[in-house]
């Protein structure tokens, strides 16, 4: 059987679990930033 965690276990996984959702986010938000720049490129070479 599994034992239950301790506090310090369980806070160590909430931080973990924070850090990597601000991590997904900032990658989200620099893929978003990167094909918009893409996207701008693309429009001055259809020009």
């Amino acid at each position: 059987m599994s034992k239950t965690p301790s506090p310090a276990d369980i806070e160590r996984e909430r931080r973990l679990a924070e850090a990597l959702r601000a991590n997904l986010r900032k990658r989200k938000a620099q893929t978003r930033e990167a094909q918009t720049q893409v996207e701008k490129s693309d429009d001055a070479l259809k020009d």
